[in-house]
């Protein structure tokens, strides 16, 4: 079905027909239940805010059931996803600055990682008191596997939208993103009655 402009329109798209009523889903819901609670309260802001986190817990969950499918722990995950991200080699304080963690917590997991077999860790050639960290075959294979899984549910979940709404929503996204980076948490600085 096409709109006014001659463009397909995601509304239109998830509808049954022209005299379909709205699409609805549990954000709207959700407003509606607190609307009376809070009557000053911002359906789009609130429709927002509620999506987002529904979403970002629906991604979660699917990428709970592929770590567990392919036998990989959160943890593991991250920090092949990590060493991944380097392509294949880096430092355990490479590693460490990417995961955000103290070196030595890094070498615990390395370790585990190392006997699964997903990852070697050999003498640095540029200098002998360190380590290189490499990803093996099986832990590219391990965490391609999951990171596919996850990729197919985002690219499934994106299909509502065509190019150019996907370019708005990430360009929207990037705008909330960048305040969040640049400001700091607000709730540190909101002084309470």
């Amino acid at each position: 079905m096409e709109n006014k402009a001659g463009t397909d329109t995601a509304r239109e798209r998830d509808s049954t027909g022209p005299d379909a009523p709205p699409l609805r889903d549990s954000a709207d819901d959700q407003y509606d239940r607190w609307l009376p609670v809070l009557p000053g309260l911002d359906r789009d802001m609130e429709g927002a805010v509620t999506r987002m986190h529904l979403l970002t817990r629906h991604l979660g969950r699917v990428k709970e059931r592929a770590l567990a499918r392919f036998g990989l722990q959160r943890h593991e995950y991250e920090t092949l996803h990590a060493l991944a991200g380097r392509g294949g080699g880096a430092t355990p304080s490479e590693l460490a600055a990417d995961l955000t963690m103290a070196p030595a917590s890094v070498t615990g997991r390395l370790e585990g990682l190392e006997q699964r077999g997903y990852l070697v860790r050999t003498p640095s050639t540029a200098d002998r008191r360190r380590v290189d960290v490499v990803l093996t075959d099986a832990g590219r294979a391990a965490w391609h596997a999951a990171i596919d899984v996850v990729g197919d549910e985002e690219r499934h979940l994106l299909a509502a939208l065509d190019p150019a709404e996907r370019t708005t929503l990430a360009d929207l996204l990037r705008r909330i993103t960048a305040r969040v980076e640049r400001g700091g948490d607000r709730a540190d600085r909101i002084e309470h009655p």
